[in-house]
């Protein structure tokens, strides 16, 4: 039976020492590392030795009972969250490690959240329990509150064939049959053990054991809790299917792309699809165990490994019979420009900087050819300061980047029709579109209600795929437009004139000159936050997110403590950090989370920041181009209307 277990846990809860026991108790190593100590058998990057953090998601394997794992180290810090969701969709069982003395903290929640949307059965393994301060009762009752009532500690009971009474009650309690059968005759160990499994298996129960990992303490008894409550079914005889979650490149520069088989079996030279009808043939196949791998000829449903011969498929992808491309959830509200030496080949910079995205699609690189200045999206200072020691140690270059910027998008306040017309010599294309303001963060959405004799099916699907191969810019600061709902009321082609490149530049001032009729809202990046205080801290707290142009429910106050939800602009709330910890004293958790976009708090300031001239930006026009006797003119959006030939 092969299984994929995920390690996560805020940052410095003892997650890589954990799986280095469970390592070591699998004889997979013959030596435990300490990431004091810096020779961890997962974290073996010199980025990771340095920092005594993970930063890449790195898999090991090991084989326990009947069962083969292949293990899966995730990232604990904030800054590569992206890198962490990418490999949760891999998943079969997640362990959440949460420290005894801490607790719960921010990106415990955060984790947890990703976890649960994704569906993934979940252990919990409360770590570090001979420290003073420890306090695992304690720590399960913030797990109750916080994260998940149905969380139930097995740390004394599950042994030899045994359950306690608190156990069988505890299972008993979310199954009915079982209940009344209980109240007649007690329990059947296999019964309650078998009930205990599916309620795990379906996310209904969670087991909870305590233990110290760097000290070896309850590791035995969690890898055997482990082992009796995971089981996996895949169909190795079903055709193939698989997800990739990684790409990286090699010291040689291979392309490599690391896959989850879901079904059926894939060999050397076997050719796979995927994307938008790609299709490649696979000359290698990797089984990585830490940093080293063996080379197979044939892997199967369950398995996790990486080839070589896929040079366009990204993470996220769907391959053979799977054609669902995976969304991820944790994106970046910050960009930064990439800057480098004058006499580096900005060509070569930038082809380093799309293998990182490739490596890393929260990136979202983009070259700026106006500017020739080179644009990427990062979570914060951390990933800023782990790139620029990885384009040195990997490319041998010094970039530094600028000082993170907020991701500005734009949408409209009222329902608008807006209309172009492409006719230079020898073209042809109208369109006329209705935009309508959308739900937020909903994005852009397209229909079409243009009746079949103004313009054919495919000519809407044209217009469609064109609307949607890039991002389109508002005209108040040139970013992304989002939040909206476009409609295809009408257009016209020319039998003789008209190709599909004609509908896209007509689609554009349609869409251009609809922006210009209309209201237009700049909208900013916030957090959901949840803040855990003392209740003497309340009032300072709350001022401080007023001031900072956020909102928040009514505090929920118990005894002492007290607990703020809401949202707040990334922009005023990115640095807070050092502040809170000093108002509470280290003791209050804060955990930010983001929540979207939302109506930018000082519009006018940022517009003028940034400067953007609308009628200058070469990539857009809202002007529409007509034909009188053999020549091409130009007709301003505000004129437009009055010559288009679709009334």
């Amino acid at each position: 039976m092969k299984k994929t277990i995920g390690m996560f846990a805020h940052v410095d809860a003892g997650k890589t020492t954990l799986a280095e026991q469970l390592l070591y108790h699998t004889k997979t190593i013959k030596q435990r590392g300490r990431v004091d100590h810096k020779d961890t058998f997962l974290d073996n990057h010199d980025i990771e030795k340095q920092r005594g953090i993970t930063v890449f998601a790195k898999q090991a394997a090991f084989s326990y009972n009947q069962s083969h794992y292949y293990l899966i180290d995730t990232p604990g810090h904030v800054d590569f969250s992206p890198e962490m969701e990418r490999a949760i969709q891999v998943m079969d069982y997640a362990i959440l490690i949460v420290s005894a003395v801490e607790g719960v903290e921010g990106h415990t929640e955060t984790v947890w959240n990703l976890l649960q949307k994704y569906q993934v059965p979940t252990f919990f393994f409360i770590n570090k329990i001979d420290r003073i301060g420890a306090d695992p009762d304690r720590v399960i009752e913030e797990i109750r509150v916080n994260l998940t009532n149905d969380v139930c500690d097995i740390s004394s009971t599950l042994k030899q064939g045994e359950m306690n009474e608190d156990l069988v009650e505890f299972i008993a309690e979310r199954n009915e049959s079982l209940l009344e059968m209980y109240m007649e005759s007690g329990y059947q160990y296999d019964l309650w053990l078998d009930t205990m499994t599916d309620l795990f298996n379906e996310n209904h129960l969670f087991p909870c054991v305590s233990g110290c990992a760097l000290h070896d303490i309850g590791v035995d008894s969690f890898l055997e809790k482990l082992d009796l409550l995971t089981t996996t079914n895949y169909e190795r005889g079903a055709p193939f299917s698989g997800r990739v979650y990684k790409i990286r490149y090699d010291e040689k520069g291979t392309r490599i792309t690391f896959i989850k088989a879901l079904s059926g079996t894939l060999k050397v030279r076997d050719e796979i699809s995927y994307g938008d009808n790609q299709s490649e043939k696979i000359t290698q196949i990797r089984v990585y165990n830490g940093n080293k791998f063996k080379a197979v000829d044939l892997v199967s449903a369950g398995d996790i490994f990486a080839v070589t011969g896929l040079s366009n498929a990204s993470a996220g992808d769907g391959l053979g019979t799977l054609k669902i491309l995976a969304v991820y959830e944790m994106i970046s509200a910050l960009k930064s420009k990439v800057i480098f030496d004058s006499s580096l080949n900005v060509k070569d910079v930038l082809r380093y900087f799309k293998r990182l995205d490739a490596e890393d699609p929260s990136l979202n690189l983009t070259w700026e050819e106006r500017t020739q200045e080179i644009h990427i999206q990062v979570m914060g200072i951390i990933q800023l300061e782990v790139l620029k020691q990885i384009v040195k140690d990997r490319f041998l270059m010094d970039v530094s980047f600028g000082e993170p910027e907020i991701l500005y998008k734009e949408t409209i306040g009222s329902e608008v029709n807006g209309c172009g017309h492409f006719e230079p010599l020898g073209h042809y294309a109208e369109v006329h579109l209705k935009l309508v303001p959308a739900q937020r963060n909903s994005g852009i959405s397209f229909e079409s209600v243009c009746q079949t004799d103004h313009l054919p099916v495919g000519t809407h699907n044209v217009i469609r795929t064109h609307l949607f191969e890039r991002d389109h810019h508002g005209i108040l600061t040139g970013s992304p437009l989002t939040d909206l709902k476009i409609t295809l009321l009408t257009g016209r082609a020319h039998n003789k004139h008209t190709s599909g490149g004609d509908f896209r530049e007509a689609a554009f001032r349609a869409l251009r000159q609809g922006l210009e009729k209309t209201t237009n809202i700049l909208l900013e990046p916030f957090y959901y936050f949840t803040i855990k205080i003392e209740v003497d801290h309340l009032g300072k707290i709350m001022t401080d997110i007023q001031n900072a142009h956020g909102s928040f429910e009514t505090p929920n106050t118990s005894g002492t403590k007290a607990v703020i939800t809401g949202k707040v602009p990334v922009a005023t709330f990115m640095y807070y950090g050092s502040e809170f910890a000093a108002i509470t004293q280290g003791k209050g958790t804060m955990n930010l989370v983001f929540g979207g976009y939302y109506p930018c708090h000082n519009p006018h300031e940022v517009i003028e920041k940034i400067n953007y001239n609308k009628d200058a930006d070469p990539e857009y026009t809202s002007s529409s181009i007509f034909c009188s006797k053999g020549k091409g003119y130009s007709v301003p959006w505000d004129q437009a209307e009055a010559e288009m030939h679709c009334l």
